[in-house]
């Protein structure tokens, strides 16, 4: 099956293929480094990281921006009231931001572009839209005149026709059902960070940094532009009327937004008690591939509800798909090969594949490796697994793998290496040999105290990290 998606623009699943050369000119909204991303923040970027896997598993390349907006009225704001700088205050966020990325296994976009490299360029394009009449100048701020683009409303698919009078915003966000004239640069008020430009004094508002920064590395229209649902309007709605008032030429061929993430089945909030960083999951001793694995398991475009329960099920899941794995490596199976067994994997990476081309239905995708899995484990455990199918199954688990990437574990501080691990086990191999059953069983629990669990079989000694 050809990959499909589901594009905002046309509220319709589509075909995709890049319109030229093989490769994905996509841009994504990444994070205002005000603060610590949420878990909220991550569902989205986790979705943004299947794609990238999903897109190179149809064999496109890829050409993929993500802007650091680190210049917003919250940082301002926040910056201000810690005395810091823009540029002291933003690097700590931008910093953890990344390191977060890092510990979710979530690959680094082809370019990160920081707002604040990009002021000129946006000096720039404001001054073409003053030039073909776009815009207007208020107490020293310019402002984008949504009256001037007959289309705007048409990626939200709301009607804007009776509400389009001119009535103008300085905020970056503002109620969905609000149409005003947004800013596009705006005058330092007393104590700001601003930038000396030929359009004047001041700093660029936040739509106007998107539009510019995909244009300039992607051209005029991209193959792909990503976020979340909340961004759709105003933000996105926004970037379409400037940056088609610029170029003239559509903006996005592809709209795609991710779902709201819930907390418990409600609203995350910090009144709530229920708004977590990553961090904060992870110090309630999570690993960050249980963390990974939960946020990628339910399709992008349904509302994802996080909880606890749904962590230790994610964990589980996991646990099941690494013990699988370890049999696959360790157990020795009869020679030959089972060849219903070995169509049975065939079809599972075929569903697998399928369900991913499909709107990217990581549910479905899921549901096809765990059938699989519970077929193959019951054929072990009934003798008819042959040796010949070890490779159709390892398959399965790469190719889960090479698109979830949660079955390795997660390196802790202090852990054990691999090699440790092995030679304390043949330490307590040797010490059973000779009986010293007190220091076979001080190994263990050794181990197991560095969260090593061990297994005895009949093809020996298997071993995992909790």
């Amino acid at each position: 099956m050809a990959l499909r998606l589901h594009n905002t623009l046309s509220q319709q699943v589509e075909e995709f293929t890049p319109a030229r050369d093989n490769t994905v000119r996509m841009y994504t909204c990444g994070p205002t480094v005000y603060d610590f991303a949420h878990i909220g923040n991550f569902r989205t970027f986790t979705f943004v990281d299947i794609l990238r896997k999903a897109l190179r598993a149809n064999g496109f390349k890829l050409d993929h921006v993500m802007n650091i907006t680190d210049v917003d009225d919250k940082i301002i704001r926040n910056a201000a009231a810690q005395n810091k700088s823009l540029g002291e205050y933003t690097a700590i966020y931008t910093q953890a931001f990344l390191e977060d990325c890092a510990n979710l296994r979530l690959e680094r976009p082809e370019r990160l572009v920081p707002a604040t490299e990009h002021i000129d360029d946006m000096a720039a394009a404001i001054a073409s839209l003053t030039s073909t009449s776009h815009t207007y100048t208020s107490e020293g701020s310019v402002y984008f005149k949504i009256a001037t683009f007959p289309g705007y409303g048409k990626l939200s698919h709301n009607d804007f026709s009776g509400n389009l009078a001119g009535a103008r915003v300085d905020l970056d966000e503002y109620e969905k059902t609000d149409a005003r004239d947004f800013a596009l640069w705006k005058a330092p008020k007393e104590g700001e960070t601003f930038w000396e430009t030929p359009i004047g004094p001041g700093r660029p508002g936040w739509h106007i940094e998107c539009s510019v920064m995909a244009i300039k590395y992607l051209g005029e229209t991209l193959d792909i532009h990503a976020g979340g649902i909340d961004l759709v309007f105003p933000h996105h709605e926004n970037e379409i009327a400037q940056s088609e008032s610029l170029t003239g030429k559509p903006f996005s061929r592809f709209w795609l937004h991710a779902e709201f993430l819930m907390v418990e089945g409600q609203k995350m909030s910090k009144s709530l008690g229920n708004y977590f960083t990553l961090r904060d999951i992870v110090a309630k001793g999570y690993h960050p591939e249980t963390i990974r694995y939960l946020l990628a398991s339910v399709p992008y475009r349904k509302s994802l509800n996080f909880t606890f329960d749904g962590l230790k099920s994610a964990a589980t899941a996991i646990d099941r798909l690494r013990n699988f794995k370890l049999r696959l490596e360790t157990d020795r199976y009869p020679e030959g090969l089972n060849e219903q067994l070995d169509v049975r994997a065939t079809l599972a990476l075929t569903s697998f594949h399928d369900s991913l081309n499909d709107d990217l239905n990581t549910a479905e995708a899921l549901a096809a490796v765990f059938e699989y899995v519970r077929d193959a484990n019951s054929a072990m455990d009934a003798g008819e697994f042959r040796a010949a199918n070890v490779r159709g199954a390892l398959q399965v688990i790469s190719t889960f793998d090479s698109i979830f990437d949660v079955l390795r574990p997660t390196a802790q501080d202090g852990q054990l290496a691999d090699a440790q691990v092995d030679a304390l086990i043949e330490e307590r191999t040797a010490a059973k040999k000779s009986k010293n059953f007190a220091r076979a069983d001080q190994i263990r629990q050794e181990l197991l105290d560095q969260g090593i669990i061990l297994e005895d079989t009949k093809a020996g000694v298997r071993w995992k990290r909790k």
